[in-house]
């Protein structure tokens, strides 16, 4: 009778026993109970289908067995408790099979039909036991074949021992017989073990190959979200870089004109015009960005190295006093590096413009040095810039630091003195040609820089 209470789906009977009866803790086909337990977890409708095999075989042998007596229907009652609670508790029914078995021989009947009981049983100890018990059926094949083999030999002599069978004076009769019933006994019950020792070898290695495709997807689902989340980080850092150094210009400008709008009216329109056009080129930058979100590729290109004439006019146009030199013989840098090198410039300047001492000039400097690119950016510092710098904890740095890493290069970014540095030094890896990459074009998990 099943506990109230007990869940719909499994029947788990947690009795603490050591020993044959209980499955090994963690084993795959024994105790789920979390601890050793006579008892397995098996659904209901495993135990349903149990019970009802194990009544129409009571049936079944009482109407091929009638009249056998009382003592018989004991032992039959004994042998269908072992098969309907074969695979709750394969121990307990390998126990119960033993008592109906002996209580059998000891009264004397001959062989029931209630004995093939016994090879379900067997099979069970295997295909759902643990080690220990598995061990226990092997044992027990061997002294039931025994057993089996001598009750039988002695009972077709018509005797009631050995002694008196080999008294009757057929002693070559009853040797084989017993061979022969050993034999059989032995293939018979060594064959229901090892059925279920090749089922439970079937099961673990089907156990193996679900775990190993669960652990295959697990591990695309985990690049997957990788892969994801570069992209992602990727495209809030290009965002970062479009709408700061587009809202920098923007502001500038149109503080400009305010304080220029009486002295200067001529002021104003250029002011007005430039920031028609960055605001333009802002939208159609987050329109590409946006673009990426949707598709796999695109039209539109990213910025290379020549677009930095164009990058330090437009902050000049803010009045931002901007001191730019180069030294070295320039290298053609790949388009990854290319790329880097504007955004950390865009950044920079960005920062010095709403930052930095509009007073003092920016020091723009690129060196090209033994196939290496050095960017320095190197701007004075208001007064007092607590308050200013609280909006620079987003994408800016960590993005300038990334995009340089993501290069092979290597960058710093600190206050010094009074000003504050940007130092970054990337590989200058030879191309034959500046090529504007797709704004699309996707960097792989494991790129460390980009070659072309």
């Amino acid at each position: 009778m099943l506990p109230q209470g007990a869940p719909t789906s499994t029947v788990t009977l947690g009795i603490p026993f050591r020993g044959l009866l209980g499955a090994p803790h963690g084993d795959q086909f024994g105790d789920r109970t979390g601890g050793r337990s006579v008892f397995r977890a098996v659904s209901r409708r495993t135990l349903t289908v149990d019970v009802g095999i194990a009544v129409a075989f009571f049936l079944f042998c009482l109407i091929v067995d009638a009249g056998s007596g009382v003592v018989s229907f004991l032992v039959l009652v004994g042998f269908t408790a072992a098969l309907a609670v074969r695979r709750l508790s394969p121990g307990l029914a390998l126990a119960v099979a033993w008592v109906s078995a002996l209580a059998q021989m000891l009264a004397g009947l001959p062989v029931l039909t209630g004995n093939f009981a016994v090879l379900a049983v067997l099979y069970a100890t295997t295909a759902y036991g643990g080690k220990l018990l598995r061990w226990a059926g092997l044992v027990s094949v061997g002294v039931g074949a025994l057993l089996a083999a001598a009750y039988i030999a002695v009972g077709q002599q018509g005797a009631m021992s050995i002694g008196e069978a080999l008294a009757q004076g057929d002693p070559a009769g009853l040797v084989w017989s017993f061979v022969a019933t050993l034999i059989a006994s032995v293939a018979v019950l060594g064959l229901s073990w090892t059925l279920g020792l090749l089922m439970r070898t079937w099961q673990t290695a089907r156990e193996g190959r679900l775990s190993q495709n669960r652990a295959v997807e697990e591990q695309r689902v985990a690049q997957r979200s990788v892969v994801v989340e570069q992209e992602r980080n990727r495209i809030a850092r290009d965002m970062h870089d479009v709408v700061a150094h587009s809202l920098a210009v923007v502001i500038a400008q149109a503080d400009g004109a305010r304080y220029a709008r009486a002295a200067n009216p001529e002021a104003v329109d250029e002011a007005l015009t430039t920031i028609s056009t960055t605001a333009r080129e802002a939208l159609g930058d987050v329109r590409i960005l946006l673009t990426r979100l949707r598709q796999d590729a695109a039209d539109g290109p990213q910025p290379v190295l020549a677009d930095l004439d164009r990058l330090v006019a437009q902050m000049q146009s803010t009045g931002l006093d901007i001191e730019w030199t180069t030294s070295g013989t320039p290298t053609t840098l790949g388009s990854g590096a290319q790329l880097a090198v504007y955004r950390i410039v865009q950044e920079a300047l960005t920062n010095a413009l709403r930052h930095g001492d509009a007073d003092r000039a920016v020091y723009l400097t690129l060196a090209w040095t033994d196939g290496w690119v050095a960017v320095t950016i190197d701007n004075a510092v208001r007064p007092s810039p607590a308050a200013d710098a609280s909006g620079e904890l987003g994408h800016g740095l960590p993005g300038m630091r990334e995009r340089a890493l993501l290069t092979g290069g290597s960058l710093t970014a600190e206050p010094v003195g009074g000003r504050f540095i940007v130092a970054a030094r990337l590989p200058a890896i030879t191309t034959t040609a500046l090529v504007r990459p797709s704004v699309l074009t996707p960097i792989p998990a494991t790129t460390i820089g980009e070659h072309p």
